[in-house]
């Protein structure tokens, strides 16, 4: 995978705009709005999903975008678990009630940037799937749908292991527990462990893929809330399984009796271990996601948001994307967190460096 060096340009037009340069010449004037790109810079606009809840906001967003020089629109289409667009696998988005269902906001935004010339990719939060104060009401919701889904915070997982995950009380309890630490919670996550949350992310890929013909699409939040997470049942007897080949049978026996008393045993024994795991779920899913997307469209753009900071990204959200880069499971070198960037280029520098370069680090 070639070096590409990327330059990150914040402006206050509908969302956060990034420019990605795929030249290290950068000629004067290319960060200035108006200023049209060049046939080798990507200048793409992140539309977040209110501004596409009516056709008069999405046709006044794509002609602004035009006039200031922006060439790819990466457009929000699965905010909180919900769909703006028309999805096979979960339920239209509450903001777009008072629209007729025969509104498609991808298949508008998509019709208007290609009469502007600008590219579409598609925007996905992964592991965000819910508010924590606008809980999903609608009963088709995967909140509701599938409570076990839901990811579980350490301080709480001894409670709700031996509970029935459909009770209202299970989810009472996570809602709860994270709202009393929403420092580093942006509301409530299912669980990359579950082999069944990561289907239903890869079916939703594929069925954008299917019915749109996006230039790209792009992963956010595809990583865990924070350390606190997951300690679900599935998450737990998962890791028990995945660790048992690495244990002596004296270490394995050990480890049962300590379950039987404590069902967190052996993430709390072994949580390197725990860690690493949890970093597996995540980048399985990224993989897969990636072979089957370039299988069905090769010249498709896959790419993600992710913590700058690649040790944070790695020891407390599970997100190991220098390894991703590595694999060659993304394009482009779309690794930097809009909030962690200056308009310089010098910080995205640092983190091109991190990425190929073994023993750097952005910071």
């Amino acid at each position: 995978m070639s070096c590409r060096i990327i330059k990150l340009i914040l402006a206050a037009l509908w969302s956060i705009s990034i420019a990605l340069s795929v030249s290290a010449q950068e000629s004067a004037g290319a960060n200035k709005p108006g200023v049209a790109p060049r046939s080798d810079e990507v200048r793409a606009l992140w539309v977040v999903r209110t501004t596409l809840t009516t056709p008069e906001k999405i046709r006044q967003m794509v002609e602004s975008a035009k006039a200031a020089g922006f060439n790819t629109l990466i457009v929000q289409v699965r905010g909180r678990g919900d769909a703006y667009y028309r999805g096979r696998f979960e339920p239209r988005a509450v903001e777009l009630k008072d629209q007729p269902a025969t509104f498609d906001p991808l298949a508008v935004t998509l019709a208007e940037a290609k009469k502007s010339g600008l590219k579409v990719h598609a925007w996905l939060n992964t592991s965000l799937l819910a508010n924590l104060d606008a809980l999903p009401v609608d009963p088709s919701h995967v909140y509701n749908k599938h409570p076990e889904w839901l990811a579980v915070p350490h301080p709480v997982a001894g409670e709700l292991y031996r509970m029935s995950p459909k009770s209202q009380a299970y989810r009472d309890k996570i809602v709860e527990w994270s709202k009393a630490n929403r420092a580093e919670l942006e509301g409530v996550y299912t669980g990359p462990a579950n082999p069944k949350v990561r289907e239903h992310i890869y079916k939703v890929w594929l069925d954008i893929l299917s019915k749109y013909d996006v230039d790209g699409m792009h992963f956010d939040y595809v990583r865990f809330a924070s350390p606190d997470f997951d300690y679900s049942r599935t998450s737990l007897e998962a890791f028990a399984k995945w660790l048992k080949p690495q244990l002596s049978k004296v270490e394995y026996r050990r480890l049962q009796e300590s379950l039987k008393a404590n069902p967190l045993a052996a993430a709390e024994t072994y949580k390197d271990k725990f860690a690493d795991f949890q970093r597996q779920q995540v980048t399985s899913l990224v993989e897969r996601i990636y072979r089957a997307a370039k299988k069905r469209r090769p010249n498709l753009i896959v790419s993600a948001a992710v913590f700058a900071n690649s040790e944070n990204a790695y020891t407390r959200r599970f997100q190991d994307w220098r390894r991703w880069l590595a694999m060659g499971i993304l394009d482009d070198d779309f690794t930097a967190h809009p909030s962690e960037l200056n308009p310089d280029g010098a910080y995205l520098e640092r983190v091109r460096r991190a990425a190929f370069e073994p023993n750097s680090s952005p910071n």
